[in-house]
This record gives structure tokens, sequence and C-alpha cells, in this order.
């Protein structure tokens, strides 16, 4: 299947039916996830994976009573750094160096231009950090549908009470969006057959 006729075949899915997703698929999406580019390639972020059904039960209520959130096979939680720190770059810059094997001195620019970043206050880097998150997101909703698993990103849920329930806060770490995988229920989602509707080609890419 092409990526057009993935993207053609995915949509955000209201409905699921509980079904498990084999291993080795959840395994090439999250690898696609890893891949995904951010800047400088930091990847100010972490994924939680919850597929443990008491923590969905308890996510769901502060969700708006998603059901997708208990009848996916997986459901994951984008969280961005809740700032950049000194910490951060230090650990980032060593990654560099073990993974290139090169040393920490040839890497002087790009840490400096990371610690311009430190100039920023907390709430500047966290608003940064989580783009990030939503890059990750897409490359996510991409390889889902390469897999033909079915996906639902969602940003209605009470961040506070989230971050409060995975205890996000003592790894220094914020809730931004979700995605549900899993497989449709399409018996019970009334939008599994209809038309996918976007914006005229040439309204939405305008040509200067």
């Amino acid at each position: 299947m092409s990526i057009i006729d993935a993207l053609n075949w995915r949509y955000a899915t209201k409905r699921m039916n509980g079904n498990v997703i084999p291993k080795e698929k959840l395994d090439r999406i999250f690898k696609a996830i890893s891949l995904s580019p951010s800047s400088f390639g930091l990847q100010p972020y972490s994924v939680i994976v919850i597929d443990n059904k008491e923590v969905l039960e308890k996510i769901r209520p502060i969700a708006n009573m998603q059901p997708q959130i208990t009848e996916a096979s997986v459901l994951l939680v984008f969280t961005a750094w809740d700032n950049l720190t000194e910490e951060r770059i230090e650990a980032y810059i060593k990654r560099i160096s073990t993974v290139r094997n090169v040393s920490e001195d040839s890497l002087k620019q790009i840490k400096t231009m990371l610690e311009m970043q430190l100039k920023n206050t907390a709430e500047q880097n966290f608003v940064w950090n989580a783009k990030q998150t939503y890059i990750a997101l897409g490359i996510g909703l991409v390889a889902a549908a390469e897999e033909n698993i079915d996906s639902t990103p969602m940003e209605g849920f009470n961040q506070e009470k989230l971050d409060e329930i995975l205890n996000l806060k003592s790894k220094g770490l914020k809730s931004t969006v979700m995605l549900a995988l899993g497989y449709r229920d399409a018996i019970n989602d009334y939008l599994v057959n209809l038309k996918k509707v976007r914006r005229e080609s040439d309204k939405l890419f305008v040509t200067y």
C-alpha cells in the first residue's frame, strides 16, 4: 500500500474493538516515532505507552469519556520536557559523542546553540519542546496507517490531571497530546464509511 493509499484509508477512529496489535507492528510504529525529526535532533520528550486497563480507566473520565481510550490496544501519551536544562543538554552531547564516536570538544558549536535556549523561560522552552511532540505524533499516525493500524489523535483531556495520574511532574514532563492505537469497530463507528473531506488543493496550497 502506498503512503497515499494508507492516508486515504486512515481516519480519526471513534470506536475500537479492543483487539491487540501484534508486537512486531507496534515495534515498527515505535521505531518510526523514534526516527521523527526534531530541532537539533534533541527529542525533548518522552512517549508513555499504556496498555494497563486500570490506568486507562482512570484516564477516560478526564478525557471527556472518549471510548477509544479503553477500547484501544494501546494508548500513547506524548509528554514534553517541562524545561530545557544544562543537565539535559549535557546528556545529549554525551549521547552524540558516544553514537558518532567523536569527542565532546568537537560538539561545542551545537552545545553553544542549545545553551542559547537556556535564556528562555521554562514556559517558553516547554512550548518549544511541546511543538516537537506533534511532529512525532504525525510520524506515528503515518506509520500506523502503513501498518493498517487505526489511530485517533487526542487533545481533549485535562492535562494537569493526566500528569498527576502518570506522576509526570517527578519526571520533569508534561503531557501534550495522546494517540490511541487499535482496530476500528466497523459496526459502531459512524465515521467508518464516510468520505474523507479535505480542502481543495488550490486553496490549501498557495503559490507565490
